[in-house]
């Protein structure tokens, strides 16, 4: 990928480390997304993966290093710094009691959309997501795939330029996860996205650089077709998993 500006970033992590006790769960990690690019975060349960994610939003706050989003420290302009973010995480919590409509009507009302907005707002999403059959349904009759839309939805509807997913299609049937993955890339152009998986699948397909987190530490970046060509020709497995073994073999 051609070298980018600094001031094209919307998302920066700068040296951050975090540890719990003698656990250090991330240590210096350094990242960066650029408006237009996915970037996803490979490792094994463990990793620090969702560690990583919660220190990007701001959701636990770093030992050491800085946070930035669209140009805003997570620290010190919190507020500002969460306009332009929507987040995914792992196992969303969602109120499974409500339908789908009124849903996202709150979460559009929290997050600051206009009254006379919302309604565009919501038809946006909606259609971006293939949500309109279930509009009605109480959130708990839904399955696995169409919650995790309504995760997203919620994650969209502000319009952010800033996306971080953590394990967007963990649990997932292999079509739920090729169409969740489309839209994903289809919304990619005006945002910086940042992604954690242990699917190596799915950095083969959506993302445009990786980054391999073992033990809290990142290991191996590139994009995923260096990262197959990296691996040693043991005849064993994938490319990407060949590779994966070799990087974290440490």
């Amino acid at each position: 990928m051609e070298q980018v500006s600094s001031r094209n970033f919307l998302i920066e992590l700068s040296k951050v480390s975090k540890s719990y006790g003698s656990l250090r769960a991330v240590e210096n990690l350094d990242l960066r997304v650029a408006r237009g690019e996915i970037v996803g975060i490979l490792g094994p349960n463990g990793a620090g993966k969702s560690t990583a994610m919660r220190l990007a939003v701001g959701y636990i706050r770093s030992d050491s290093g800085s946070v930035r989003l669209a140009g805003k420290d997570i620290s010190r302009e919190a507020l500002e710094a969460r306009r332009a973010l929507g987040y995914l995480p792992e196992g969303m919590p969602l109120w499974g009691a409500m339908r789908v409509l009124p849903f996202l009507q709150s979460i559009a009302a929290l997050r600051g959309v206009k009254r006379e907005q919302r309604s565009v707002a919501i038809a946006r999403v909606v259609d971006d997501l293939s949500l309109g059959e279930v509009l009605q349904r109480p959130i708990d009759i839904l399955s696995k795939g169409y919650r995790r839309r309504v995760g997203l939805a919620q994650a969209l509807l502000h319009d952010p330029s800033v996306l971080i997913l953590d394990e967007p299609t963990d649990g997932l049937d292999p079509n739920q996860k090729h169409s969740l993955r489309a839209m994903i890339r289809a919304i990619s152009a005006r945002k910086g996205i940042l992604l954690s998986t242990h699917a190596l699948d799915e950095v083969d397909s959506l993302c445009d650089r990786v980054l391999i987190l073992h033990k809290g530490r990142v290991v191996w970046t590139g994009s995923p077709k260096e990262l197959a060509t990296s691996a040693p020709k043991d005849g064993a497995g994938t490319a990407l998993e060949r590779a994966f073994r070799a990087t974290t073999a440490q």
